[in-house]
C-alpha cells in the first residue's frame, strides 16, 4: 500500500506538468486571436456584442467590428470578416437604410458603427453598405452645432460637446473624406478637433475635461467655464484615439496637420504623468489616484497605450512612446486580463458606461458619480482597443 501512496504521489506532480504544458501551448497565439475568439465564444452571434438581447445599431459595437476587420486583415482568416459582416448584414437594409437607426435624433455615437463598413463595402461591393455610409455621412451635414462649429453630441444634449463624440464622429468621416475625394471633410475634422480642445483643455493639469456646456444651463456646467468637473480618463482616450487615427487619413500637406499632432504629444505627455507608479496603468477619474473608492480603470488605460503605440509606430510622437507603449501593454495584460477556464480569456474592470445629464437619474459630474457606475468584464469598449493595440504590437 505504501508504494503505490508512493507512486500516486511521483506521478501527481507529472500530470500537473502535462496539463501546464498542454496549456502553454494553446497560449502561444497573440492575444489579438485569443480575444477575438474569446468574443466569438461568448457571442456567437455579432449582434450580441455588449450583452445585448437584441439587435441595435451601437457604437460598441462599431468599435468591436472595426478590431475584428483588423483582425482579418492581419491574419486573412475570414472567419474574422464574416462575424463582422454578419451584423453589417443583420442591421444594414437592402436599400442602404440601417434597423434602429433614426437620423433625426442626431446622436453622434451611431456615427461610429460606420468605421467598419468601409472595409466591408470594399469587401463586398455591395451597394446597400455603400448606400449606408452615405447616409451616415448625410448626417453630419445638418447634425447641430455650437457657435463655434463644434457638434452637439446628441439631440438629447444640446448646445453640449463630449469627448466620446470627436471619436464617434471624427476618424469616420476623415476616412469618407479620403475614400470618396471630399476634403472638405478634413477642414471639418480639424475645427473638431481644435475646437474642442480649447473648450475643454485644464491649463494646470494638460488633462480635458469630458464635456463642455455652451449654455452653462447643466447644473454639472460650471456656471463660468462650462466645464464639467472632473478628468474621466475614458474620455480622454476616445479624444487621443481620435487624433491617430484621423491623422492616419488626413493629407501631409493639411495645413491644420501640424497642431493636430502638437495637441496628441501634449496629451500624451500630461496622462503619461498620471499613471500609477505600482501597475503601469491609469484610474477612473484619471488625476484622483489617491482618492477612496477611485480604481485602476481599463478602457482608458487601452486607450491610452493604443494611441501611443499607434502614434509613435507611424511618426506623430517620439520613439520612446512606442517602448512606454510597449511597456504599458504587458503591464495591461498583467493586470487586467484573465485566462479562464475554458481557455478563453477576458478584460476585467471596464466601467460599464459614463455620461452626464440625463433626464432619469441626473448624472452629475462629481466623483462619487463617475465610481458609482457599474464595473464588468468584457465590455467592448475595452475589448475593441486591446485586439487593435495587440496587432500593432503584434503581441
Amino acid at each position: 500500500m505504501k508504494k503505490v501512496y508512493l507512486v500516486f504521489l511521483l506521478v501527481i506532480p507529472f500530470l500537473y506538468q502535462c496539463k501546464e504544458n498542454s496549456q502553454k501551448k494553446n497560449y502561444t497565439e497573440p492575444y489579438y486571436i485569443r480575444m477575438a475568439d474569446s468574443e466569438m465564444k461568448r457571442n456567437p452571434e455579432s449582434w450580441m456584442v455588449d450583452f445585448m438581447d437584441k439587435i441595435k445599431w451601437n457604437y460598441t459595437h462599431g468599435l468591436e467590428m472595426q478590431a475584428f476587420t483588423k483582425v482579418y486583415e492581419k491574419t486573412g482568416n475570414n472567419k474574422y470578416f464574416d462575424y463582422a459582416l454578419s451584423y453589417a448584414d443583420t442591421m444594414v437594409n437592402n436599400d442602404g437604410t440601417i434597423k434602429t437607426y433614426n437620423i433625426e435624433r442626431y446622436n453622434i455615437d451611431h456615427i461610429n458603427p460606420g468605421k467598419f463598413l468601409f472595409t466591408v463595402y470594399e469587401k463586398s461591393q455591395n451597394p446597400k453598405y455603400l448606400k449606408a455610409l452615405q447616409l451616415l455621412r448625410s448626417q453630419m451635414d445638418t447634425h447641430p452645432r455650437i457657435s463655434n462649429g463644434g457638434f452637439w453630441h446628441k439631440n438629447i444634449y444640446p448646445h453640449q460637446v463630449w469627448l466620446d463624440g470627436l471619436y464617434m464622429a471624427c476618424p469616420f468621416l476623415a476616412e469618407y473624406g479620403k475614400t470618396f475625394n471630399e476634403p472638405q471633410l478634413f477642414d471639418e475634422v480639424a475645427l473638431q478637433l481644435i475646437t474642442a480642445y480649447e473648450d475643454l483643455i485644464d491649463e494646470e493639469t494638460g488633462l480635458l475635461y469630458h464635456a463642455w456646456d455652451e449654455s452653462r444651463e447643466q447644473r454639472w456646467a460650471d456656471p463660468i467655464t462650462g466645464k464639467s468637473p472632473n478628468f474621466w480618463s475614458r474620455s480622454i482616450g476616445w479624444y487621443m484615439m481620435a487624433l491617430v487615427d484621423v491623422l492616419e487619413f488626413m493629407p501631409l500637406d493639411h495645413p491644420q496637420r501640424g497642431e493636430i499632432i502638437e495637441i496628441l504629444n501634449n496629451l500624451s505627455a500630461s496622462v503619461d504623468k498620471y499613471r500609477d507608479s505600482q501597475s503601469g496603468m491609469w484610474y477612473q477619474l484619471t488625476n484622483l489616484q489617491e482618492r477612496e473608492g477611485n480604481y485602476l480603470e481599463s478602457s482608458g488605460s487601452i486607450m491610452f497605450i493604443y494611441t501611443w503605440v499607434k502614434g509613435a509606430q507611424n511618426g506623430y510622437l517620439p520613439k520612446e512612446y512606442l517602448k512606454k507603449g510597449e511597456t504599458a501593454f504587458d503591464q495591461f495584460v498583467k493586470r487586467f486580463i484573465r485566462e479562464n477556464n475554458d481557455g478563453s480569456i477576458s478584460v476585467t474592470d471596464v466601467c460599464s458606461v459614463a455620461g452626464l445629464g440625463g433626464d432619469k437619474i441626473y448624472r452629475d459630474g462629481s466623483f462619487e458619480y463617475y465610481i458609482s457606475e457599474p464595473i464588468r468584464d468584457d465590455d467592448p469598449k475595452a475589448i475593441g482597443p486591446f485586439i487593435m493595440t495587440s496587432i500593432l504590437l503584434d503581441r
